[in-house]
């Protein structure tokens, strides 16, 4: 038998598991996280964890795997699809070898500032849950359902202002073409590597910012490292929880509805979460460095970034073909409807 890179990690993952690769055990639920225990991912999936062993009476039980138990979230997206996890919640950021339509929400200024739309959209969108959908389940996947962790924050090494301050800007950013793409535009040199990895590069200064919502850059400590925290507007961290379609088709009809009426609940839930969650690391952030930078652009000066980002549409479409515009155009539509 001839072993490649992706047969060892799957062999690995299952060994960790200590189950067979489809279903064995359809009633413990794998749900692995890419982010760390105390995370906003962390109180999604344990909340998801005590409603669904709630109203199955203990029935199911849901098992939490948080960042890097098995492995990158790609590779725990790519164990949903064949059957080794039942759940993942991933940032859309780390699907664009996967699925890249989903990397629309990648776009720069998007999605509107207020939130209450933004959970909208993301929990209710007829696109998000019908065409998009059905791109998943291409790749075996089915989406259960969306949210935004906040505003995407720069952490950065330098005050940066205008599309000029970026020059010579090494932007840690995750494995897409559109976040690639996206910070090419507004004049910074986009430099992905691992999540895992994004602290020590900031201290040896092989990367000189990063983004990521308020509460990530409070867990990972990235303010450590850098000297600002910059709130440009230009997207949110949107999350995706995704699960196997063959799983998922194995289920019964009732706890198949089960599991998206729980997670249609939730929504109040998560996004109580995310607000306390955004103010009171940062509060913590200003308490464990007062020092630091907090800079909000205004209007003007994000209407700079907003001129240079015009052409990423257009880098997303390439990467996406006519099913990219046409999902684009749908999403375009529901927004300027709301």
């Amino acid at each position: 038998m001839v072993f490649n890179l992706k047969t060892l990690k799957t062999t690995a993952a299952i060994a960790l598991l200590g189950l067979a690769p489809v279903g064995a055990f359809a009633e413990d639920w794998k749900f692995a996280i890419e982010e760390i225990p105390g995370s906003i991912m962390d109180a999604y999936a344990q909340e998801f964890k005590s409603r669904i062993e709630a109203a199955t009476d203990g029935e199911v039980t849901v098992t939490v795997y948080p960042m890097g138990t098995l492995g990158t979230p790609t590779e725990t997206v790519e164990q949903a699809a064949d059957g080794i996890i039942q759940l993942t919640n991933v940032s859309i950021g780390n699907l664009g070898t996967i699925v890249p339509e989903s990397q629309a929400f990648l776009l720069p200024y998007l999605l509107p500032s207020d939130p209450a739309k933004i959970s909208n959209i993301l929990s209710a969108s007829e696109t998000i849950y019908g065409p998009l959908n059905e791109d998943f389940q291409k790749r075996g996947l089915e989406i259960m359902t969306m949210y935004s962790e906040g505003p995407q924050v720069w952490t950065t090494n330098r005050e940066i202002r205008t599309p000029e301050d970026f020059e010579n800007f090494k932007m840690r950013v995750m494995v897409s073409p559109i976040l690639l793409e996206t910070y090419k535009n507004m004049g910074a040199s986009p430099t992905p590597l691992p999540f895992g990895e994004v602290f020590g590069a900031l201290q040896l200064g092989a990367v000189d910012g990063q983004v990521n919502p308020i509460p990530t850059i409070e867990e990972m400590k990235f303010y450590e490292v850098t000297s600002h925290l910059i709130w440009a507007g230009e997207q949110e961290l949107v999350t995706t929880v995704v699960a196997g379609s063959d799983w998922f088709a194995t289920l019964s009809p009732e706890r198949q509805q089960l599991v998206r009426d729980t997670m249609a609940d939730m929504t109040g839930f998560i996004d109580g979460v995310v607000s306390d969650f955004n103010q009171k690391r940062l509060d913590i952030i200003k308490d464990a460095k007062p020092e630091i930078g907090i800079v909000v652009l205004t209007e003007e000066e994000r209407d700079a970034f907003r001129a240079r980002s015009g052409d990423t549409a257009g880098a997303y479409v390439e990467t996406a073909g006519a099913r990219g515009q046409e999902l684009l155009d749908a999403l375009q539509a529901e927004l300027s409807a709301n």
